[in-house]
């Protein structure tokens, strides 16, 4: 099945999004699809400093020949996430209040507002907007468009992020990274000259963000063997079936080779598809996803820098892999059920626990939350054990078939550029470490920590990714860089 074709399959099952045009030179269609779209409708580019130049000065003025009403705003930071302050920005651009926009933008001391009250009801007076940028951008446009009740037009400018066609935006508010819950844009339109044209680090974050589907794709693997997120067909089949192809060529992802970063492209929309289609996020992210969140709520800088999300999950994945490959070395087949039963603690338990483990952290209630969402008694806990005692061979087999190596990723890593070791993004590997219980609690998602929780093993197998001859070996830890 040749691009194309995975193209049109996956739009069958985009809830979303129904036009997705990817070539060199793709941007000049954007008048058009716009007008097919959105009759009769005002359009604002929402760009930033670096995406104006790259793309959206040329979007800007073709809107304009096209005699498309168009207004423009630029958002004038060189550095910014998708925090609840720019949200409220973007909804006053959308409604055309660039000076409200401006000063909310320029206040370093802004004060969120309550996103329950984001809403507005719908209007054709309303801009519709025209997201020129990468994942920060289209995140907010995501949102500030579900908030006013009507869809965008996404214009992508790298390869750097899976959040272009995913249903869903990951924002950061009340100090904690969420997903919030809104459309995919109705189009995308990915032009290749301006993406394969993008820094090369982008496009090696957006080459680690489509790996993390590797190891995450085992981790659903084992919430359906449990049944507690069962896997959706085609939400699977849609990314999972071509995977390996889409990640074969990390050497020409790095050189910006225009076949090899469409190909990447074309991996990170089919993954967002995925999530339309299930209207979760479960088809894209687990536990390497988690590394990330936690560096994003606790605002961690290297030389003064936010890292970008695609590098933080490079590591996160690199750690689920080399977590796999101690589990594989694992003989599940002896598990004793009701001894894991018998010593399995109460939820009061639990939730002491996952208090003291985030006592201090941003989100102080975090784990509390999500433990007493993602609870389950001991009999449910014997029954899991048992479960897993009887299939462990045929069951390890299949998840070797889907996870690579922590040799096999970290040399992909190195070859697209992207970091190979937690140094290189200014993480030790005892901050990588003590990471670990957060991560196990921080999300209601059923992942492979639970398992190794459930079976009395937690302790084994973290410690081996760390201990002498561990893919994080803490005697080696030193900077790469």
């Amino acid at each position: 099945m040749d691009s194309k074709e995975r193209i049109a399959k996956a739009l069958q099952i985009a809830t979303d999004t129904k036009v997705f045009e990817m070539a060199p030179g793709a941007s000049e269609m954007a008048p058009d699809i716009f007008k097919k779209l959105f009759p009769g409708r005002k359009a604002v580019i929402v760009a930033d400093i670096n995406t104006w130049p790259a793309l959206g000065e040329k979007v800007y003025g073709m809107f304009l020949s096209a005699g498309i009403k168009t207004d423009k705003y630029i958002i004038d930071k060189k550095e910014f996430h998708a925090e609840w302050k720019y949200i409220e920005m973007v909804d006053k651009i959308i409604e055309g209040d660039y000076e409200a926009a401006k000063t909310i933008e320029d206040d370093e001391n802004h004060i969120e507002a309550d996103a329950t009250k984001a809403f507005r009801p719908a209007s054709d007076e309303y801009n519709v907007a025209v997201s020129v940028g990468s994942g920060v951008i289209n995140d907010l446009c995501k949102l500030c468009s579900h908030h006013h009740g009507q869809s965008y037009l996404c214009v992508a400018t790298a390869a750097s992020v899976d959040g272009f066609s995913s249903f869903g935006a990951s924002i950061s508010y009340q100090n904690a990274k969420q997903t919030f819950s809104c459309p995919a844009p109705v189009a995308i339109i990915a032009d290749i000259d301006v993406i394969a044209a993008a820094p090369k680090e982008m496009t090696a974050a957006g080459y680690a963000d489509l790996a993390a589907k590797v190891p995450s794709g085992a981790e659903w693997m084992i919430a359906d063997l449990f049944g507690t997120e069962p896997i959706i067909p085609p939400a699977w089949h849609v990314l999972q079936d071509f995977l390996d192809d889409l990640l074969s060529n990390p050497e020409g992802t790095a050189s910006g080779d225009p076949k090899a970063v469409a190909d990447l492209f074309e991996g990170l929309t089919l993954s967002g598809i995925a999530m339309q289609a299930a209207k979760s996020s479960r088809p894209a992210s687990c536990c390497e996803h988690l590394f990330s969140h936690i560096l994003d709520m606790t605002h961690f800088r290297y030389h003064g820098k936010l890292q970008s999300h695609g590098f933080q999950v490079s590591i996160g994945t690199l750690t689920m892999c080399a977590v796999f490959d101690e589990l594989f070395k694992m003989d599940l087949t002896k598990l004793d059920p009701d001894a894991c039963a018998a010593a399995w603690p109460t939820l009061k338990q639990e939730q002491e626990r996952a208090l003291k483990i985030f006592e201090g952290f941003p989100v102080p209630d975090l784990g509390y939350t999500e433990i007493t969402k993602k609870y389950q008694d001991a009999d449910e806990v014997r029954r899991q054990m048992a479960l897993v005692k009887e299939v462990w061979p045929e069951f390890k087999k299949k998840l070797q078939g889907q996870v690579y190596s922590f040799e096999k990723m970290q040399d992909l890593f190195k070859k697209a550029g992207a970091p190979y070791d937690p140094s290189m993004i200014g993480v030790t590997r005892e901050m990588l470490r003590d990471m670990f219980p957060k991560v196990q609690l921080m999300r209601f998602r059923y992942n492979v920590l639970d398992l190794a929780k459930r079976g009395g093993f937690y302790d084994e197998l973290v410690g081996k990714v760390f201990a002498s001859g561990g893919a994080w070996d803490l005697e080696k830890s030193k900077a790469i860089i």
